[in-house]
């Protein structure tokens, strides 16, 4: 007699369309734009730092415009080089996958 050990059997592999990754060019444009928005934000530090060292604002006002000036680009890059955004598959409750029937395949085998 042949014991099948339970912690052996896996369940068949289910794949839907929604697992699919997002397109490439998708996922590129999104970080083009996140490191656009980054650097806009940059720019306005910038000037900031340097209407605000002009206009005789507080000292921490300016000083924090420019560590933020010069933070952000670090910042933007590490995030737009960050790689694919992962996405979370979809989810079906329980009741669904026990009514599904098995993939076709080889069957394990009862000997007596």
């Amino acid at each position: 007699m042949v014991k099948v050990n339970p912690r052996h059997h896996r369940e068949p592999a289910v794949y839907t369309v929604t697992d699919a990754p997002r397109p490439m060019s998708e996922d590129i444009g999104r970080r083009q734009r996140r490191y656009l928005v980054s650097m806009g934000v940059r720019t306005i530090c910038f000037v900031g730092a340097v209407v605000a060292a002009v206009a005789g604002a507080p000292w921490w006002l300016a000083l924090l415009m420019v560590v933020g000036a010069v933070v952000l680009p670090y910042v933007a890059v590490i995030f737009a080089n960050g790689g694919r955004e992962p996405t979370a598959p979809a989810a079906f409750d329980d009741r669904a996958r026990r009514e599904q029937k098995p993939v076709s395949g080889q069957r394990p085998e009862i000997r007596s």
